[in-house]
């Protein structure tokens, strides 16, 4: 029975430890340089920046698409607007609905604000497309940066887009 703790005890150190030679000087540049992946995504990210829309609000990419997101305070309401290429023109697409998920956050004043999940329902539709689509919730009168996901089938394929303020 002895044995058997030590032999498990020696096991988990091995586990524990890994097999890597430590003395190598390859594997120090292995832990401080990140996988190709990790830089091509940096370095999309960097190419891909989008800064502030049209409205004041923040965008950023839902599906093949560009998008805003704005909120009014008082009217707990927020939006999600389509943009052109030129991230300033608005540009309809066809949707019934999307889903937007906030995630928990705080005011300035340290208030927690709850996660919501908002329907957003187009605005001003011709043709079924609309570039404008609104959802409200008493959570968005809250003063604070959100961050969260919209989910939605757009033009006859599902699409989702992650923002943050």
């Amino acid at each position: 029975m002895k044995n058997l703790k030590i032999s498990g005890l020696l096991f988990a150190a091995l586990f524990v430890t890994g097999c890597a030679d430590k003395g190598s000087t390859d594997s120090a540049s292995k832990e401080t340089t990140p996988p190709p992946a990790a830089q091509a995504d940096e370095s999309h990210a960097d190419a891909h920046s989008h800064g502030t829309g049209p409205n004041g609000g923040v965008v950023f990419d839902l599906g093949k698409y560009h998008a805003e997101f704005t909120v009014d305070h008082p009217r707990h309401e927020c939006t999600i607007l389509f943009l052109g290429a030129d991230e300033k023109s608005p540009a309809p697409v066809a949707a019934k609905e999307l889903t937007l998920s906030i995630k928990e956050t705080k005011t300035a004043e340290g208030t927690v604000v709850p996660a919501m999940t908002v329907k957003m329902v187009p605005q001003d539709a011709t043709d079924g497309k609309a570039a404008k689509f609104v959802g409200t919730d008493p959570g968005i009168g809250n003063v604070a940066d959100f961050a969260g996901t919209v989910l939605g089938e757009i033009d006859g394929k599902p699409s989702q887009g992650e923002f943050q303020e």
